[in-house]
């Protein structure tokens, strides 16, 4: 992805930032919020638990791992400053901004230590990092020594006629209900297009791997529309 592609991006996110949350319910069918629950359960963040959150947008993910967590920093990093302005909101009315620290920063260069979390997440947001393997060795490095690095991402089903129906809702539908309730046909036709070049569930618990994480696992999600990997960093041995 050359720099005018990043640019657009970063231009995407900060156009659609007030309407994100809408959309995203409108464009899942509230499915999402389901997903991240089961996230949540499979991962089962313990009490004082860290955890940095990338591309966290408006910081739902954020917030619910600050929740489960109950004490440990939890750390939300985004380009895009128009979409952490509208998480801070959240987090300081959910009454969290001690425990929570939003950053702007790139999910590709973290600018964190290595072996500093217990977590590495990033919820519906690899798609649209220019280096996909890159953003998970990043999330390898900062974890600590049997940490998790997780997933959470819109897939590609394998199976018709779904796939056919995804397709098309994807490609055509979703562009135009972006125009209608958001007023942005360009942005959300856009996204659909950067699922096209992203690796379905197997491609990218190869990648998982070849970012060093161990015992990988993939699970998905609603007939596969979404899936989730989570892979955990090698303990040194003694």
């Amino acid at each position: 992805m050359d720099a005018n592609s990043k640019s657009h991006v970063h231009g995407v996110f900060e156009r659609v930032a007030p309407k994100y949350d809408m959309m995203n319910d409108l464009i899942s069918f509230r499915r999402h919020k389901a997903w991240r629950k089961f996230t949540m359960k499979k991962m089962d963040m313990q009490p004082g638990q860290t955890a940095i959150d990338l591309c966290c947008g408006t910081c739902d993910w954020t917030i619910a791992l600050a929740e489960a967590s109950g004490s440990g920093e939890i750390v939300g990093l985004d380009f895009s400053q128009n979409m952490l302005d509208v998480g801070k909101a959240k987090v300081d009315k959910q009454g969290l901004s001690k425990q929570i620290k939003l950053v702007q920063g790139n999910a590709m260069s973290l600018p964190f230590e290595d072996n500093q979390f217990d977590y590495a997440t990033i919820g519906f947001g690899l798609r649209n990092c220019p280096d996909f393997l890159q953003v998970l060795q990043e999330m390898e490095r900062v974890v600590k020594p049997g940490g998790k690095v997780v997933c959470l991402e819109v897939s590609k089903p394998t199976w018709q006629p779904f796939k056919a129906l995804y397709n098309l809702y994807f490609g055509h539908i979703l562009p135009v209900m972006g125009k209608l309730v958001a007023k942005r046909f360009d942005e959300y036709k856009w996204l659909p297009e950067s699922l096209k070049v992203f690796p379905d569930a197997k491609q990218l618990a190869k990648l998982f791997e070849k970012a060093g994480l161990h015992n990988v696992s993939a699970y998905p999600l609603t007939g596969g529309v979404a899936a989730l990997h989570m892979g955990t960093k090698e303990k040194k041995q003694q």
